[in-house]
């Protein structure tokens, strides 16, 4: 009896960790809601999502693992499996306008409840824990980290609810390995570090 259950909790397990690639189908509708469809890769229809939940992404046409949307009820980015489970909150790249974070040396930058940065995988695990202040993406193996940082606007904001936009300056730098281990942090500048580990923006 003993061995039975322990084979039917391994089961049980295997299942609910059992992750499913999928895509996302946009389709325009005549009103200003698009409906999402979520499909496997041999595309078969898994769901459609309730279009009243679900009002933003910027999927790309590729498989993965999770799929980002903006979600009614949740703030900012929200990460969801094939279940719409939501994994985590997806950090937004740019103060001002709607960018979330995608992957990057098959990592994704995740923000927590006190806008702490950490990183999840492709798979949709998280990897390194929310701690950083603000954290680049990944560059051979390594990122870029602030500490003791300032939101500096762009320009003055006529109202309080006008597009924001901010450059983020900080007073120390340093940088991370793939395991979230701090290699070095001080007050040097975010260029002396950018050279000191050949870092590169995703664009470059």
């Amino acid at each position: 009896m003993k061995i039975i259950f322990i084979i039917t909790l391994f089961v049980f397990f295997t299942h609910l960790s059992a992750q499913n690639k999928f895509k996302v189908e946009q389709k325009e509708t005549e009103t200003w809601r698009s409906l999402y469809s979520l499909i496997d890769e041999k595309n078969n229809l898994i769901k459609v999502l309730d279009s009243s939940k679900y009002y933003l992404t910027f999927n790309t046409d590729n498989y993965g693992y999770f799929a980002i949307f903006s979600k009614k009820g949740s703030p900012g980015w929200s990460a969801i499996d094939s279940d719409e489970n939501i994994l985590f909150q997806v950090y937004n790249t740019s103060f001002g306008e709607p960018n979330p974070d995608y992957l990057i040396e098959n990592k994704i930058r995740i923000i927590d409840s006190n806008n702490k940065i950490g990183f999840a995988n492709e798979k949709g695990k998280i990897i390194i824990p929310p701690q950083f202040e603000i954290v680049t993406s990944f560059h051979n193996g390594k990122a870029i980290i602030g500490e003791i940082c300032d939101k500096i606007p762009w320009d003055k904001h006529a109202k309080e609810n006008d597009c924001q936009h901010y450059s983020i300056v900080c007073k120390k730098y340093g940088y991370i390995n793939e395991l979230g281990e701090i290699i070095e942090s001080g007050y040097a500048t975010f260029e002396e570090i950018q050279k000191k580990i050949n870092w590169k923006a995703p664009e470059e």
